[in-house]
């Protein structure tokens, strides 16, 4: 193992219950990752270590890792605290050691976590303590209470009568039921059960909300355990501008009940200043600290949810199948300033730009068919890429009526989502890359190179700028910008990259490889030529033997020395390819070249493991193949290019572009993405729309309604499914889904956050 601080079994067992994965292939996965392996090499290149773990497995491994290290380190801390106060009993050490939560671990310490003075604390000073344990501890000592209460009084102290007395001995019992971590627990638990969010505009006469974005929450109620995480987080943002407020409301005997029934042990003459320490706790110190707590981990729910469906969408919208190795004419549309054109070669090495104005108010249809002709000969163009934004369907005819006119039928034009490609444009990575162009040019290459690849291009921009997240400026960014980072690395580990034509931007995602090492490498390319093996990787400078093991698997060289460079296959296991070609007796190029003959290899007679060896032969059947589905365009309907052109049961063809926890968006070509409901995405039951669709998929709608004023379209893809289908027994208990005003509320919320 590794020097990095070793858990305790007991939590090491845990975690393995907790991800329900075998326990030595969970140490296998903790001592990899303490060595400095990545999760994508691990879960491709050391399944016989793991037995097998998937990579969605390691990365639970690795985060349960993370929260459990802080906690331990969390822990010591707080035992050497009270350790340090000689109050640490061997029952609060076995409580403490004992716990696997951190909320629990901070309930525990609250008593003996240093305050600022309180009315407890002044209590103490006054001498009060004996009589605060008298009623805590509800033991008779011969005396009634008013005569005990009474040896407190002096004057001195500042105790003038025998209700002082009583009165500072229930600030003391007040501040213990406050730190008691089994009453929090409790409390915290009946919040969650049994509260209600209620949220209210904050002033009623006046019309903070122009855009009634947040109508539906002005006067609304919902109990905390089923609120979903997009109606919370647009309750916070609701309240984050100040139109909203919200709070939890619970029976107010509900809290009392539970504290009676913690402390209580007999009735005596203590039981009525009890009772009034435990409604003075609720009250002044435990309702607004709990509700916080409850506040807070509502947040951190929704911010889990939010982040997963970022996560999906983003990981669908990345392996987006690409249109592959052909030269692209981009184009960005644009109706006084022109259409901005940018053509890219094969590599998406930028070629040339030019402007036309084909729209209002030069209408120059002659003088941009000169241009398009000219820039499609000269660069041999096999395709053209169209930005979805401001005058899209308007450009898209225009080059739809060009191809035609002029013949160029073997050229494909398509409409490209430019989201986050004026962000690229003006980033510093633009600059580096074409410091001497436009930001407009930029954007265009941007649209021409999404075409080829979504993948290398989407890299580039911030994710939370591509626009398929939900509410992703309102949760927590720091998991956020980490959940993101890990679907991108995924994504482009799975998918490969060739090490000859990939932006630094690209290659720093690669296993093993940082931002300064792709640069490096991007360096070394630029003063070397074309890298010609993978080996040849190690001469760039900082690639010492770890790194090239992480990342060598995932990069690849086309027409390179060695034929399996182009492959997935990792250069530790070339001895095994090299083994199978000399059974069969052929050259390991022949191997590449005849992937049938693998079907004839004696798996018992080479020395692999058995998923290596399975990975290696899948991998030889395709070799370098693309993981990701084949391209198809979507084709926009003609005559439907703006919303006032929608009709009620219209069926269009879409693209699916965003999916919410409410239902899912989709561009249907006329600037302004319309929501299919999730009551609306199936005629079975769903629990959730990714069930249904992802992002990115083409799909087939009918219009329901069309509101141009409001910016809102309501679509359906059950309306055109067979209404035989069998609906399973699970829809009888459906749970409460939002309403259609909710989700279109939503819709436009979401456009006008952009």
């Amino acid at each position: 193992m590794s020097d990095l601080k070793a858990l305790p079994s007991q939590i090491l067992i845990h975690i393995a219950k907790l991800l329900q994965v075998p326990m030595k292939g969970m140490l296998a996965v903790v001592e990899l990752l303490d060595e400095g392996s990545t999760v994508p090499f691990i879960a491709r290149y050391r399944k016989e270590v793991t037995g097998n773990l998937d990579e969605v497995q390691i990365r639970g491994i690795e985060e349960k890792l993370l929260y459990f290290r802080e906690l331990e380190s969390r822990r010591e801390t707080i035992l050497a605290s009270i350790l340090e106060q000689d109050k640490l009993t061997d029952e609060l050490r076995a409580r403490i050691e004992a716990t696997l939560d951190k909320s629990e671990l901070e309930d525990l310490y609250l008593p003996y976590k240093p305050k600022r003075r309180t009315k407890a604390t002044i209590a103490r000073e006054k001498g009060l303590g004996p009589l605060a344990d008298y009623l805590w501890e509800q033991q008779a000592t011969g005396a009634g209470l008013e005569d005990f209460a009474g040896t407190f009084v002096n004057l001195e102290l500042g105790v003038a009568s025998v209700e002082e007395a009583l009165e500072g001995a229930r600030h003391i019992v007040a501040e213990t039921i406050s730190d008691h971590a089994d009453i929090r627990k409790l409390l915290r638990k009946a919040m969650f059960e049994e509260g209600v969010i209620v949220s209210r505009k904050i002033d009623p006469a006046t019309n903070t909300d122009e855009e009634q974005k947040f109508k539906m929450y002005f006067d609304y109620r919902e109990p905390v355990k089923a609120i979903p995480s997009h109606r919370m987080l647009a309750i916070r943002r609701g309240e984050a501008e100040k139109v909203l407020y919200f709070l939890i409301e619970m029976d107010p005997l509900r809290p009392h009940g539970i504290i009676r029934g913690q402390i209580h042990k007999q009735v005596g003459d203590w039981t009525p200043h009890l009772d009034l320490a435990a409604e003075d706790s609720w009250k002044r110190l435990l309702s607004s600290s709990i509700t916080g707590e409850v506040r807070l981990e509502l947040k951190t729910n929704a911010d889990a949810d939010a982040i997963k469906v970022f996560r999906d969408n983003l990981e669908n919208l990345l392996l987006s199948p690409p249109a592959g190795q052909l030269a692209v004419l981009g184009l960005d549309p644009g109706i006084r300033t022109g259409c901005k054109i940018a053509v890219v070669d094969d590599t998406g090495k930028f070629l040339a730009h030019e402007v036309i104005y084909p729209h209002a108010p030069k209408f120059d249809t002659a003088g941009s068919y000169r241009v398009l002709a000219s820039l499609i000969e000269k660069f041999n163009v096999q395709a053209i890429a169209i930005g979805n934004g401001t005058a899209s369907r308007e450009t898209e005819a225009l080059v739809r009526d060009f191809l035609r006119d002029k013949g160029l039928l073997s050229l494909f034009s398509v409409t490209v989502n430019e989201s986050g490609a004026s962000i690229y444009s003006a980033s510093d990575l633009a600059r580096q890359e074409f410091p001497d162009l436009d930001l407009t040019v930029r954007g265009a290459i941007s649209i021409a190179r999404r075409l080829q690849d979504p993948l290398a291009e989407l890299v580039k921009i911030d994710p939370k700028s591509i626009g398929v997240g939900q509410y992703q400026h309102d949760v927590d960014q720091s998991h956020l910008n980490k959940a993101l980072q890990t679907v991108i690395e995924s994504c482009v580990n799975r998918v490969g990259v060739d090490l000859n034509t990939a932006s630094w931007a690209l290659l720093r995602y690669v296993a093993g490889i940082n931002e300064r090492t792709a640069q490096k490498i991007v360096e070394y390319r630029n003063d070397n030529g074309r890298f010609r093996s993978r080996v040849q990787l190690t001469a760039v400078p900082g690639i010492g033997p770890k790194t090239f093991e992480q990342a060598a698997g995932f990069l690849r060289i086309r027409g390179g020395e060695n034929p399996l460079d182009i492959t997935a296959v990792h250069p530790e296991s070339y001895p095994v390819v090299e083994q199978i070609a000399s059974g069969l007796g052929i050259t390991v190029s022949e191997l590449i070249e005849r992937p049938q003959s693998i079907e004839k290899v004696d798996a018992a007679s080479l020395t692999a493991g058995t998923y290596t060896l399975r990975d290696i032969l899948d991998e030889l059947r395709k070799p370098g193949r693309d993981p990701r589905d084949k391209f198809v365009a979507p084709v926009f309907q003609d005559g439907v290019r703006d919303i006032g052109d929608l009709a009620t049961g219209m069926i269009l063809e879409g693209v699916v572009t965003n999916v919410t926890k409410f239902g899912a968006f989709v561009d249907i070509g006329v600037h302004q993405d319309g929501l299919v409901h999730i009551s609306e995405l199936s005629n079975r039951y769903i629990k959730e729309p990714s069930d249904a669709v992802k992002v990115g998929q083409i799909v087939k709608v009918q219009v329901l309604s069309a509101d141009a004023k409001a910016k809102r379209i309501a679509l359906s893809i059950k309306a055109l499914q067979s209404k035989s289908a069998p609906v399973p027994v699970k829809e009888k208990v459906k749970p409460a889904k939002p309403s259609m005003e909710d989700s279109l509320a939503a819709l436009t919320n979401r456009w006008k956050s952009r």
